[in-house]
């Protein structure tokens, strides 16, 4: 059942940490991606994290008319199959939904992809749910 095994959407809707992250899928229509089989990895900027970004940024993506650029960044934080941390290697280069691939560096304080340092891991019933400081972005 959904409540012992939640889903990749039912995590990030059970975080306090991650209002804006659902509020951008859902304002994306992805709600339904995030929800489905998988196997999908999900970095998971914290809500800090939408904060960092200039002002204005993240009112402005939850504009109807930037629906497609919104999608992009949701899809950009999505990697098809399930990656735990340990098997997030430095140099590797991890294709995801939005078309591009994102780098992962593993530093001694922990491991980074696209820049974004993983605070933390939570495993959902279709996937898995890696924690974030930083909203990656397409370059």
């Amino acid at each position: 059942d959904g409540l012992s095994n939640p889903n990749i959407l039912q995590v990030a809707i059970g975080s306090a940490d991650h209002t804006t992250l659902v509020a951008a899928v859902k304002a994306a229509e992805q709600t339904t991606a995030l929800a489905n089989n998988g196997p999908l990895t999900v970095f998971a900027p914290l809500n800090s994290a939408f904060d960092a970004l200039p002002e204005g940024t993240v009112d402005n993506l939850l504009l109807p008319e930037n629906k497609m650029t919104l999608i992009s960044i949701i899809q950009f934080h999505a990697a098809p199959g399930s990656y735990d941390i340990d098997q997030l290697k430095d140099g590797q280069s991890l294709f995801v939904a939005s078309g591009h691939n994102v780098k992962v560096e593993v530093k001694e304080d922990g491991t980074y992809v696209h820049g974004a340092k993983i605070l933390g891991t939570v495993k959902a019933s279709n996937g898995i749910v890696h924690v974030v400081d930083k909203v990656l972005l397409p370059e």
